[in-house]
């Protein structure tokens, strides 16, 4: 019997972050998660933007976030030798005249200001890059390595013991016997005092979390060769180019909205074909085309918290795009969280929900009856 603090549920970007910080803080974990190549977390660019979205405006609480997601991935790549996180300028391209005589205007009293650069003057000539309209530089951010991140933990785990890779079945997690030391049993071989679900958008399928308002969000991506791009900055124009090395770049993404195609489609590849027509002077060829499915919810705000009625059944999960950027900080305060009861930010506590909590219970009830009279 394999018996453990935490039973992690998932190790996208969410699960990978908190078994380390757990793990660091001398708890015992164990992480069951179903290798998936094109989940989420491993289609992503890893992009770090400290302003961003439609109306530019400054990312939510960036600057407690972007320090603790910059220390944590330097300080594994102090641990396994290899780079993790490449520092960038992000060049927002602008699209009209319009837009950018707005965001100039913005700019004099925006809280911003310390991440753009010199925000009337034109941007540099960049190699490739077409900015008919201008732009500007921003800086603090840049892209992160993210499958190369979970491949590098992943493999620890797999030596360690501390990670397996299977298909992890709800149906087998029940109450462990008090007289046994109580928490909850999984498949007959694990024992664990708390569960911890981080498996991304399958939480909708979670019985204990359902009636979170976490919705499925595909994004497509394509990688490209383009040599005469230069690979120094990243590119912000209705999509990201983010540079892989050697010629190569990442440019994604699609947001998509149930229902959706399973995998790849041509309208994506068009879209994001003519995203970075408008971004580059330079000819491209697409080597690549790949499709995930972020956990995203109603307000733009991950899920944190401990379940109303189950207090050994915690949910960490819902980071949608944004993950690389909120994980690493977030995972601190969830860990907070389950040591010492230290207070969760009530932006991403679920207990903001719980009137859906409640009417999830009703539905339950009334379906329940009148199952019973029929």
């Amino acid at each position: 019997m394999t018996q453990v603090e935490y039973l992690i549920i998932g190790h996208g970007i969410a699960g990978a972050t908190l078994a380390h910080e757990l793990r660091g803080r001398g708890r015992s974990v164990l992480v069951i998660d179903t290798p998936q190549p094109d989940s989420a977390s491993n289609v992503a660019a890893g992009l770090m933007n400290p302003v961003a979205g439609k109306r530019f405006a400054l990312a939510w609480r960036v600057e407690e976030l972007l320090p603790a997601a910059s220390a944590f991935y330097r300080q594994l790549e102090a641990r396994f030798g290899q780079p993790f996180f490449v520092e960038a300028p992000i060049l927002k391209l602008f699209s009209s005249v319009a837009e950018q005589n707005t965001v100039i205007a913005r700019s004099v009293d925006q809280p911003w200001r310390h991440f753009v650069e010199n925000p009337g003057e034109p941007l540099p000539v960049v190699p490739g890059m077409r900015a008919d309209y201008g732009g500007l530089r921003i800086r603090g951010g840049g892209h992160v390595l993210v499958s190369n991140v979970l491949a590098a933990l992943a493999a620890e785990g797999i030596q360690e013991g501390w990670l397996w890779h299977e298909t992890f079945v709800w149906e087998q997690l029940v109450p462990a016997a008090e007289e046994d030391g109580g928490g909850l049993l999984y498949a007959g071989r694990v024992r664990a005092q708390h569960v911890v679900c981080c498996e991304g958008a399958n939480a909708r399928h979670n019985p204990y979390f359902h009636w979170l308002p976490l919705t499925p969000n595909q994004g497509e991506v394509l990688d490209v060769e383009c040599a005469g791009l230069s690979d120094q900055q990243v590119l912000n124009k209705g999509a990201y180019v983010v540079p892989l090395g050697n010629g190569q770049f990442r440019v994604g993404a699609t947001y998509r909205w149930p229902p959706f195609a399973a995998g790849t489609t041509p309208e994506a590849r068009q879209e994001l074909s003519q995203r970075l027509d408008a971004m580059t002077t330079e000819p491209f060829r697409v080597t690549g085309q790949r499709a995930g499915v972020r956990p995203a919810v109603r307000d733009r705000k991950p899920l944190l918290g401990t379940h109303p009625a189950q207090a050994s059944v915690h949910i960490f999960n819902g980071f949608g795009s944004k993950g690389v950027m909120l994980a690493p900080r977030l995972a601190t305060l969830m860990a907070d969280w389950l040591e010492t009861g230290q207070e969760l930010w009530s932006e991403v506590n679920i207990q903001r929900y719980s009137a859906l909590y409640i009417a999830a219970l009703s539905s339950a009830g009334v379906a329940s009856s009148s199952g019973s009279r029929s």
